[in-house]
């Protein structure tokens, strides 16, 4: 797009929102605007020295790369400008007129109200430039991308409430440069002592010089008439923070702030340098909150990738497996070439090995927590723990490792929260207990009242819970632990003798066989009857020992899909391979033995409430709810 005139265009009614909600948020906290904008400078910068890695001439003759801080007291502005890859016309308005493209809505559903709460949102949801407008009234940028002619320049202005104006100018300078409009309440950062405690505060470790005009001392001036050029100096270290030795933790806390656009404090680090046939630095941390965009599939992540302190690349996503993606963090290495690709990184057995080194580091790190701050491991688990599932999965080097630090719900303290550790279970297996039993439902209150417990309640034996929609998978992938294999209670049959506690003898045996014999002799005519009257519904209908106060449950197969695969595939849109329940029926359950006894003759009603009832708690939505509320009125009148 270009015009050569200016043109006036709106804001969306919910960037209007965004706005004025970021401009209140921040109003208790506005001194993080400055390290938005410094932020964002240096970021533009970083990514002009990678396109110069291929295309020299972007430099312009100047690849001398700062941020440069400027005060105008008498007319009440500061200006920030840098000289990195600036914007074309087209980038102005996608990025400075359309307000975080994606994160918006998120934004708008996560504010509380609280401006403490509120403001930590601001750079995590990528609106971290209109921070500007909570001390400015009007915000000017004027940008020219990084080899465009003169002409090309570009001018945006807005006063950050309902409109913006754009238009082409002449710029000779390549970059940008932001002038903010100081409102009387931002004019405390007018101060050049306050913009230089603020930027030690946070951007001391960017790397990048950040210039300040030199406090000017009375007796260099000699002459009232003379004209001093204001000297320039460097306010912040400017070094790569990562190989230095004693680095405190603040300094990791704002170092993780930059790198990953929050404004919480990261919940653990781990900094390391490692030498031998591969010689690199990674500094990783680990949020405190998830980044709105977790389970957005286009959604930016991996590492930033640095090559001998050289800035190569954003997100590079080879440095990390998917299921870390939460992670963020640099990787310098010493040897990769400067002008790598993503498609060779994808290939190059450098950054394989550094992968794998920053899966043991973080590994490793969590298994610490894991052991030593159980709190601060469950904070970990309740933020990142549905992620952390697809491991198993993606990691097969690792799955002994992963499996460890899963958690889980369980029957053993039926509470929602996922506490629970396979080790846990382990250690708590009855003595002739071999299995690891699980079941998987809708939700966690499907899965604590399933009539499926009852027998494992009775034997106290422990079962866990599982509900997240990503579990099916991780069953898949763990089947054992420690030796023991996992079984499903909602899938095959069930052994329920060899659960018992007090061991029997070869006449105890005999004796509870025949008894077993017997009952199903005498329910073999209920039996059929209700197959008859199901019909295909079902693939079986069979009694059962797993219920002890339920008249019927549903279970499946060992080799077919279990009734939530079967609902999640179908949600999912996909085509889902028939798979029919088998009906297995409590025969000391009331209901059952008036049956037998009595030869019912409603047995087609029965056997559709008996079906009805096991697939609603199973967590099934019934294909015909008005035959079974017909069956239940019949049963009630007769």
């Amino acid at each position: 797009m270009s015009v050569a005139t200016q043109t006036r265009k709106s804001f969306a009614a919910d960037e209007k929102q965004v706005l004025h909600l970021v401009t209140n948020a921040l109003y208790s906290n506005r001194e993080i605007f400055l390290r938005e904008l410094i932020s964002n400078a240096s970021d533009a910068s970083d990514k002009l020295r990678y396109l110069a890695l291929t295309n020299a001439d972007l430099y312009e003759n100047d690849g001398d790369l700062k941020i440069h801080i400027a005060v105008d007291k008498d007319a009440k502005t500061l200006t920030i400008t840098d000289n990195g890859i600036g914007m074309t016309l087209d980038e102005v308005i996608e990025n400075l007129g359309t307000i975080a493209r994606s994160g918006t809505q998120g934004f708008k559903d996560q504010m509380t109200g609280d401006d403490n709460q509120d403001s930590n949102l601001i750079g995590q949801f990528g609106v971290g430039f209109y921070s500007a407008f909570v001390v400015a009234d009007r915000v000017t940028v004027q940008t020219r991308k990084a080899g465009a002619a003169h002409d090309q320049g570009v001018r945006w202005e807005s006063d950050g409430l309902s409109e913006y104006t754009v238009e082409n100018i002449n710029r000779s300078e390549r970059g940008t440069e932001i002038t903010l409009h100081m409102k009387e309440a931002g004019e405390e950062f007018l101060e050049p002592m306050r913009l230089r405690t603020i930027i030690a505060k946070y951007s001391d470790h960017i790397m990048l010089p950040i210039m300040m005009e030199k406090p000017e001392a009375p007796s260099e001036k000699q002459d009232e008439n003379e004209i001093v050029v204001p000297e320039q100096e460097q306010v912040n270290r400017a070094t790569a923070l990562w190989t230095e030795q004693n680095i405190t933790d603040e300094q990791f806390k704002e170092m993780y702030k930059h790198l990953g656009h929050d404004f919480n404090d990261p919940l653990a680090w781990s900094h390391n340098k490692v030498e031998g046939s591969t010689s690199y630095t990674n500094v990783l941390f680990i949020p405190s909150k998830a980044p709105f965009d977790l389970w957005e599939r286009d959604a930016s992540r991996g590492l930033k990738l640095y090559v001998n302190r050289v800035f190569i690349m954003d997100d590079a996503e080879h440095c990390l497996p998917n299921y870390l993606r939460f992670v963020k963090g640099i990787v310098d290495a010493n040897d990769l070439p400067l002008n790598i690709s993503r498609e060779l990184l994808q290939n190059d057995k450098t950054i394989t090995k550094i992968r794998s080194g920053c899966v043991r580091r973080i590994l490793t790190l969590l298994e610490k927590m894991a052991e030593n701050e159980t709190e601060k491991y469950q904070q970990f688990w309740s933020t990142f723990g549905t992620v952390m599932k697809e491991g198993p999965g993606e990691d097969f080097a690792n799955r002994d490792r992963l499996s460890k630090l899963l958690r889980f719900s369980s029957t053993h303290d039926n509470v929602q929260e996922q506490r629970v550790s396979l080790e846990d279970y382990v250690s708590r297996m009855k003595e002739k207990q071999d299995k690891i039993y699980y079941l998987i439902s809708d939700s966690f209150n499907a899965a604590k009242t399933s009539p499926l417990l009852e027998v494992f309640r009775q034997k106290g034996i422990e079962v866990l819970l599982l509900s997240d929609r990503i579990d099916e998978w991780l069953v898949a992938h763990v089947t054992e632990f420690d030796g023991k294999p996992l079984q499903s209670i909602s899938k095959g049959s069930l052994d329920m003798d060899a659960l018992d506690d007090e061991p029997q003898d070869e006449a105890a045996k005999e004796a509870k066989e025949a008894e077993r014999k017997s009952t199903e002799e005498s329910f073999e005519s209920v039996l059929k009857a209700i197959q008859e009257a199901l019909g295909e519904r079902v693939k079986e209908v069979r009694l059962t020992e797993r219920l002890t106060d339920s008249p019927s449950c549903v279970v499946f197969s060992e080799d077919e899909l279990s009734g939530h695969m079967q609902r999640l595939l179908a949600s999912a849109g996909q085509v889902v391979p028939e798979s029919k329940p088998i009906l297995e029926l409590n025969p000391k359950h009331p209901i059952l033995q008036n049956l037998q006894s009595s030869g019912n003759t409603a047995v087609a009603s029965w056997a559709d409430v008996l079906l009805g009832q096991a697939l609603l708690a199973e967590g099934e939505t019934l294909v015909n709810p008005a035959e079974f509320v017909r069956s239940i009125n019949s049963l009630l009148l007769s």
